[in-house]
């Protein structure tokens, strides 16, 4: 299905997005794209080359000196026809990032439809560009801020969410007269293609927007260090962030990451604690935890920290993994790698100390292939284990006892991680205090 689905939209095998038009890729190699459900291969795409990448590039270069010249209102308004076309084949979109990424399918629809919201902000900003004129040191004189386009813009995007990282790469980019080339995570590359697809049906310039395949560490690298691109966007890993960093230093580039999360949960004793128990598992076990701002470490009073517990495991029980096409609500991982991943953080627990309150195992039969890692809970009593400092990107985590806020606060602080945090309490005063210090 999900080939006849790129042919549909007029994508051949082993094309790629240059210059307005579907071309060939330089390379005859093929990457199989597979179902993360059964290991099914639902389309073959190209493995991008350098060479590849220098054609986009040089066209995004080609295309942006007209596309600068066009007003902000109409890069919007091209931006919004794109939109409406994302929302008209929302349940397209749906069905193929499930295929690709083992997303649940509601999940795939709030993917698309967020993709269509964030193109939407962005063409909704065409009107609030603004420059600034400031008093001089002198009597005569003025200083006059005028925001202009960094020109190429790379886009490399991260498998977890393909239709709204490629809009929040793409929306704030062309509506401010940039152009872009987008690399998408290779494991995750078919409904980037289809979006190109669709930014062309909306009229969007040749060369405003192309798309390159391929491996982060090759075409990727090459597009960080590119002397034609201007600016870096990336959504991705840490350890993929420092090496973007790296590579950028030599041309001394601005670069934009968003990376991963370590989201502390934290519910005091003063807490609502049946919605604070719904908002965990909401929060947790979305994507299956594979989304970077996630509940991903609990921090919980030690007067509530039991019955906290036992209301959040019983619910955890309930939840329902396979097929993410059917009624379930934990799918499978994207790939072997995560899966192996998953399950080194959860043996280094046990060695560690920790103690298993689930241990996720096969809930029946329909798991012999396919990506699987079950819902796994530990409590913990140091904030010094591996699974309370390092992000899981999984149905794995652990919880924790506190004394008191002031604990909570400090463990909290206590990562490398930021994006965001959980708090709840009915004290506005704890609030503020997260608000200000977390």
């Amino acid at each position: 299905m999900t080939i006849q689905t790129m042919r549909d939209f007029g994508i051949g095998e082993g094309q790629i997005y240059i210059g307005g038009r579907w071309v060939d890729s330089s390379s005859r190699d093929r990457r199989e794209i597979e179902n993360p459900k059964d290991e099914s291969v639902v389309a073959l795409v190209p493995s991008s080359t350098i060479e590849d990448a220098d054609r986009a590039v040089a066209a995004a270069r080609e295309a942006q000196p007209a596309w600068r010249a066009a007003t902000p209102m109409e890069r919007g308004a091209l931006l919004q026809k794109l939109a409406t076309l994302i929302d008209e084949n929302n349940e397209t979109l749906a069905a193929l990032l499930t295929a690709e990424g083992g997303k649940l399918l509601p999940e795939s629809r709030i993917d698309a439809t967020f993709a269509a919201m964030l193109l939407r902000y962005a063409a909704e900003s065409a009107r609030r560009l603004q420059g600034e004129i400031l008093p001089g040191e002198g009597r005569d004189e003025q200083i006059w801020i005028q925001r202009v386009p960094y020109g190429v813009v790379a886009g490399i995007t991260a498998w977890n969410f393909p239709a709204a990282l490629f809009a929040r790469k793409v929306g704030p980019a062309l509506v401010t007269g940039n152009t872009i080339v987008v690399k998408p995570h290779e494991l995750t590359p078919l409904t980037t293609l289809v979006l190109g697809e669709l930014s062309r049906r909306a009229g969007i310039p040749e060369g405003v927007i192309n798309i390159v395949v391929g491996d982060g560490r090759t075409v990727g690298a090459h597009l960080v260090s590119h002397k034609g691109t201007d600016l870096i966007s990336m959504t991705g890993s840490v350890r993929a962030g420092g090496e973007i960093y790296a590579l950028g230093a030599e041309r001394i580039k601005p670069i934009r990451l968003e990376l991963g999360g370590k989201a502390p949960f934290i519910v005091m004793d003063d807490a609502d604690i049946d919605k604070a128990v719904d908002a965990a598992v909401q929060s947790k076990f979305f994507f299956g935890g594979s989304v970077c701002t996630c509940n991903d470490r609990m921090y919980l009073h030690k007067t509530i920290h039991d019955a906290f517990l036992d209301k959040f495991l019983a619910k955890v029980k309930t939840l329902k993994v396979g097929d993410p096409t059917s009624d379930v609500q934990v799918g499978p991982r994207i790939s072997a790698v995560e899966v192996n991943k998953l399950e080194a953080m959860k043996a280094k627990a046990i060695e560690q100390k920790a103690t298993p309150l689930i241990e996720g195992k096969a809930q029946g039969a329909g798991f012999e292939r396919g990506h699987w890692f079950f819902p796994t809970i530990f409590s913990v009593k140091s904030n010094d284990l591996e699974i309370m400092r390092q992000e899981t990107f999984g149905p794995l985590m652990a919880a924790m006892a506190v004394d008191d806020f002031d604990q909570a606060l400090t463990y909290a602080n206590d990562s490398d991680y930021g994006l965001s945090a959980y708090v709840f309490t009915r004290d506005n005063r704890k609030i503020m205090r997260a608000v200000n210090e977390l």
